[in-house]
């Protein structure tokens, strides 16, 4: 399978999600990570900031990437069966992104391959985008597999009149300065945020964010959420522009669930 071929000691990402957030943040594992951030176009020099980030110039897996939807191939792919359950808020601010705690929550089965999910965090606008369009934000949904393998559900967000219950929710305790995990008597149902529509995109790619590790099994949801105008300004008085820029597809295949 594509997924096993290219899983290469994502281990890193652990980092990644769990020390930021699976695309965006400290994924680094050394004492004194290198510093690195999206002001004036930085995400385009990560890849020479350091040896361990040599990935995000040199790889050719890289994550997030234009789906093109006349291009996707169609495919008998497996339902996504999400089994989440409430849980207590854990919410950080990592100074790169809003990252909730999510290693309670409960699992994602794709065909045979079970995923617990680890955390999930945000991007404005969305760190890719389907036919050349960016959604106004995007949650990440990281998740693990026995094997140390990471999937990531991407649900992307549009700004309209309807506010979104969960966002709700995660803004009115969010962080306003960067800091240490926050936890909080409220609870969370992550059910709250995923669309009735289950149908996906699917790719090889990396992390979103140094050290850009492949072999990252990627879910791009097709139908978007809403959430309302005035959440999406509360998320860009503190991050605007948190996005990696759309990476070459290469030679990879991106699969249509129909």
């Amino acid at each position: 399978m594509i997924y096993k071929k290219l899983a290469l000691a994502v281990t890193v990402t652990l980092g990644l999600q769990t020390g930021f957030c699976f695309a965006g943040e400290s994924h680094n594992t050394h004492s004194h990570p290198t510093h690195w951030g999206y002001e004036d176009n930085a995400a385009n020099h990560w890849g020479h900031l350091a040896e361990e980030y040599a990935t995000c110039a040199a790889g050719k897996l890289q994550s997030p990437i234009d789906i093109i939807s006349a291009d996707a191939e169609k495919a008998d792919l497996p339902v996504l069966e999400f089994d989440y359950k409430e849980i207590g808020l854990n919410i950080q601010n990592n100074g790169h992104t809003i990252k909730i705690n999510g290693n309670e929550a409960g699992t994602l089965k794709i065909g045979d391959d079970i995923y617990s999910l680890l955390q999930f965090h945000s991007h404005a606008p969305s760190e890719g985008a389907i036919d050349g369009k960016r959604a106004d934000m995007v949650i990440h949904l990281v998740h693990q597999n026995s094997d140390k393998e990471l999937a990531v559900v991407a649900i992307y967000l549009e700004a309209k009149v309807a506010a979104n219950s969960l966002i709700e929710t995660l803004w009115k305790v969010m962080p306003t300065t960067a800091g240490e995990p926050q936890q909080h008597e409220l609870k969370i149902d992550l059910n709250q945020l995923l669309p009735a529509d289950k149908n996906y995109y699917t790719f090889a790619g990396s992390l979103t964010t140094p050290p850009c590790t492949e072999g990252v099994r990627w879910v791009v949801l097709k139908q978007a959420v809403s959430i309302s105008t005035e959440q999406l300004s509360q998320y860009h008085s503190l991050y605007s522009g948190n996005d990696r820029p759309l990476q070459d597809l290469n030679e990879r295949k991106v699969q249509s669930s129909n």
